[in-house]
């Protein structure tokens, strides 16, 4: 196992407020981590911790094995957040000119593009099953099928860790579902390293194989197999509400 994520005693402040406090994890490689817990308990805070978007007031990050403040390749880490703000689904521009914005942002100046690119953009979508949109407008797409792009634009960078900011909020229950089944191929056929943003505790257990739970700290971290015997989360939810989430799981 390679150690592709490690947090040591991170914290983080909004001014006065405590964000974060103390969290400390490892995540391996093949590892599939929900990341849950209530409104305001810093699950995005983290995500943007670990991305080097937000400063830290305590602690050390580490990815890939290298400190954060000297990481350079960012293309090993996709990241959709919850609210997509670098594409509007009104851009005018078509699916695979959209994906090649995923290429180009890896390239170094001049950023230009090579025959090569348009059959990697082509495997891509072939893999998501979206080769057929691929001159159509994104702005024509269903919601479903506009996130199925934004996930392609991320994976033609070829990335080691994808990390979801909830990404089934805006879908209804039947692409809900087509997309979680994507994460679950992704991580076990193609290896990649998932952490997803999620409030639905119940049904991310079918896919993911670890759960973090914060609330400000680390609730709970570990196998979800481990997950219905922890004291940790029987104190904090209470048993039947454990016992319903355990159902689901099982």
């Amino acid at each position: 196992m390679t150690t592709m994520i490690e947090t040591k005693d991170i914290s983080v402040f909004y001014g006065h407020s405590q964000a974060l406090k103390e969290i400390s994890f490892i995540i391996e490689s093949g590892d599939f981590v929900g990341l849950a817990g209530p409104n305001g308990a810093g699950k995005t805070t983290l995500i943007k911790a670990v991305l080097n978007l937000l400063p830290l007031s305590t602690g050390e990050i580490k990815l890939f094995g290298i400190q954060q403040k000297k990481f350079d390749d960012w293309g090993k880490i996709g990241y959709l957040p919850q609210k997509i703000s670098t594409i509007n689904p009104l851009f005018p521009a078509t699916v695979d000119e959209v994906v090649m914005l995923g290429l180009l942002s890896q390239k170094k100046w001049p950023k230009r593009t090579i025959k090569q690119d348009q059959t990697v953009i082509n495997e891509v979508l072939d893999q998501l099953g979206i080769i057929d949109l691929k001159k159509r407008m994104l702005s024509e797409l269903s919601g479903g099928q506009q996130q199925k792009v934004l996930l392609a634009r991320t994976l033609v960078s070829n990335p080691s860790i994808l990390i979801f900011d909830e990404p089934s909020t805006a879908l209804d229950p039947e692409s809900r579902e087509t997309f979680y089944a994507l994460m679950q191929r992704l991580n076990k056929k193609d290896g990649i390293t998932i952490i997803l943003i999620t409030h639905d505790t119940a049904s991310i257990g079918s896919y993911a194989n670890k759960l973090l739970y914060i609330d400000k700290s680390i609730i709970y971290f570990g196998m979800f197999s481990d997950f219905c015997k922890s004291e940790d989360m029987n104190t904090y939810f209470g048993k039947f509400v454990q016992h319903l989430i355990c159902h689901q799981h099982s």
